[in-house]
């Protein structure tokens, strides 16, 4: 079935994507250019303003790596053992880290460990980036499509960081966009995402909504090998302890952390302890929040609806159902955004709410930083929106998740 054969939208409710997209995007270069530069220039290299590296959190991942070459990662998961490390290495007044990443994540890593810093750092960012481009243009080469998910701010989030959301979401836009025609290889890419466990919460249920049995299948078993190979190659002791010592102090830091981390994530949990509510009404707040996001992939997979909105409305739903989320890894909704882009039935509204989604990794720290904590609902406008879009259209004879370039999203049949 194309795109073509769904329900028709009323012209009049149109908007100019074009218009709207070029000054969003002309907004996004000027932001890139400055923060960018800002950044290094207010920045004593290798360190940065505030004491840290350069690329700040990229030390986790490099320090994981040196840790992996030497055989004992596990002894890291230990918060008062990896910071006493990471002062032996860069001195007595380095500021604090936590090194929690789920162990499998060094399978990919270790290389790292050879470089020096600087020179690692360099490579995990460019080849980060460029394979987020390759995947999520999609063969798409439309220089305003391209710099569109180029310049998006969190892509210069991430840059900043020095985080992991380019490979996060090259798994899981290349896992979304091979559902039907490479099931088995979509199913490893979700395997794989693992190493960001809560990204793919969702991801059983949508599977199972939508009958994809091999994709299922071949995650679970990705999944069980990444575990195999990993206690193989560092000990079970290494699972063992990550379960013990590192998601306890993930639990802590979501519960009790403070400073930047709160701006930082546009989750229901952390903006409801940004408006200073008791941890047990904290709770209360997630869970439903989390409820609604289940019941809305519930209820948009049990029908087959329009394959471009249900994509947009699954990752926005990831996003909600989590406490714990960062808007470094937003980068996945830069692809989103930029399919969504002139899709049929694409009003006004839906420009604004996708621009304020755009910009959410930048401004949901604004808003935290001035103790505002409403980013959150920014996510539950978008993904309300889709919902009634959702609805409007009513269902499809098919739903693939394998999106076409958007250039050819009026015309390209779903496979």
């Amino acid at each position: 079935m194309a795109f073509k054969d769904m329900p028709a939208s009323h012209p009049d409710k149109r908007s100019q994507p074009d218009d709207v997209y070029a000054k969003m995007t002309a907004v996004a270069v000027v932001f890139a250019m400055v923060s960018i530069g800002a950044y290094l220039f207010i920045s004593k290299p290798p360190y940065d303003m505030a004491g840290y590296l350069i690329g700040r959190d990229f030390v986790n991942t490099w320090m994981g790596a040196r840790a992996a070459l030497a055989g004992h990662p596990a002894a890291w998961f230990d918060f008062d053992a990896y910071n006493t490390a990471l002062r032996q290495l860069f001195g007595p007044e380095f500021p604090q880290h936590n090194w929690s990443y789920p162990p499998d994540l060094l399978l990919f890593t270790w290389p790292l460990g050879f470089l020096p810093y600087p020179l690692a750092l360099a490579i995990w960012s460019l080849d980060g980036f460029a394979l987020y481009m390759v995947i999520a243009a999609a063969g798409e080469r439309r220089p305003s499509h391209l710099l569109m998910l180029a310049v998006a701010p969190a892509v210069v989030v991430n840059l900043v960081g020095g985080q992991n959301g380019f490979f996060t979401a090259v798994l899981l836009i290349g896992g979304l966009s091979l559902l039907d025609r490479r099931p088995i290889v979509s199913g490893i890419l979700f395997g794989l995402l693992m190493i960001k466990p809560q990204l793919g919460l969702l991801l059983p249920l949508m599977l199972a909504l939508t009958a994809r049995w091999r994709s299922i299948a071949s995650a679970a078993v990705t999944t069980l090998v990444l575990v195999g190979i990993t206690a193989a190659i560092f000990g079970a002791h290494v699972w063992i302890d990550y379960v013990n010592v590192a998601l306890p102090m993930q639990q802590r830091v979501l519960t009790h952390g403070g400073g930047i981390i709160l701006p930082m994530m546009p989750t229901a949990f952390m903006n409801a302890r940004l408006a200073g509510l008791p941890l047990d009404w904290v709770w209360v707040v997630q869970a439903i929040v989390s409820a609604a996001a289940i019941a809305a992939v519930v209820w948009t997979f049990r029908r087959r609806r329009d394959p471009v909105l249900s994509t947009a409305l699954f990752v926005t739903a990831s996003f909600l159902v989590t406490p714990y989320m960062f808007n470094y890894d937003m980068v996945v909704f830069g692809w989103v955004l930029a399919q969504m882009r002139g899709h049929e039935g694409t009003g006004t509204l839906d420009d604004h709410l996708a621009i304020l989604v755009w910009t959410l990794p930048v401004t949901t720290m604004l808003l935290g930083l001035a103790s505002i904590p409403i980013s959150c609902l920014v996510l539950v406008a978008f993904g309300g929106r889709l919902i009634w879009r959702l609805a409007r259209a009513g269902a499809v004879k098919t739903v693939d998740l394998g999106i076409a370039p958007a250039s050819a999203q009026e015309t390209a049949p779903c496979t």
